[in-house]
């Protein structure tokens, strides 16, 4: 059964930013600069709901997350990949093949499982009318576990053979929320086996290209979430995130800092 398409925001238009492809730190600083701006207005502001692509194949690591595998760091010193901190939890992703979503809500008023649950239906839908339906993982999460898509958690949503499609993390900021989420697509098997000893889920191909694959899921965003109205990025914006960057970058050369780790904002 196809998830339901009730919008868990009513009225108003959602704000939509069109898809980018930039370096990480670019992302994670633009989530993070639309949460403080929920959080500015008090829940006045609509949602905003953007997807992107990374330019360079890059590893980003959950907010709390401390065990850094020393070959990460060789692989980023070498310029095989970027290391990024995302201000939201969770474990290592490797953005490469794939394609992120952000969602940022203002006070949903919602309990943490309950969030992840309506903040999904949008993907749910779209992926039932592509004809490989989805639904939530029920693991617990492994006390050591390093890689996202090893375990398939109650905030993730896989296939009906297990395998994992998304991976979705939170960031809370006085009760406005920013969730990330990872859609693989074609993960590259050889990268994958370098980073996590293993390789990635076996997913099937999906009946679309990538350009029609973002028409689906915005359709299924507006059919979940109301009027998205595409508004670009501003150019105060961009200057507010540029002043952010280096909060999210991880360099080659702190692998001597067992505990790295980032500022979290208030």
């Amino acid at each position: 059964m196809a998830p339901q398409s009730e919008a868990p925001v009513a009225g108003g238009a959602v704000r939509w930013m069109p898809p980018t492809s930039l370096e990480g730190t670019w992302q994670m600083a633009l989530d993070e600069l639309l949460l403080d701006a929920a959080v500015a207005g008090g829940g006045a502001t609509r949602p905003v709901l953007r997807l992107y692509r990374w330019s360079r194949p890059t590893l980003s690591l959950g907010f709390h997350q401390r065990r850094i595998e020393p070959h990460w760091w060789e692989l980023a010193r070498e310029g095989t990949i970027d290391l990024v901190r995302r201000p939201s939890g969770g474990r290592a992703v490797l953005h490469a093949g794939d394609l992120t979503y952000a969602l940022v809500w203002p006070a949903p008023g919602l309990a943490r499982l309950e969030a992840y649950h309506q903040a999904c239906g949008w993907l749910r839908l779209a992926f039932a009318d592509l004809g490989h339906p989805l639904s939530f993982g029920d693991r617990r999460p492994a006390p050591d576990g390093a890689n996202c898509f090893a375990l398939a958690t109650a905030a993730d949503l896989v296939h009906g053979d297990g395998s994992k499609r998304i991976g979705s993390a939170q960031l809370w900021r006085r009760g406005h929320l920013l969730q990330h989420g990872s859609i693989q697509l074609t993960p590259p098997v050889p990268l994958w086996q370098r980073l996590f000893g293993m390789p990635p889920p076996p997913l099937a191909p999906l009946p679309v290209g990538d350009d029609e694959l973002v028409e689906r899921l915005r359709a299924a965003g507006a059919a979940c979430w109301g009027e998205l109205r595409t508004l670009p990025l501003t150019g105060l914006e961009h200057q507010a995130a540029a002043e952010r960057l280096q909060r999210y970058r991880v360099p080659p050369d702190s692998s001597s800092s067992p505990e790295l780790s980032m500022p979290r904002a208030t």
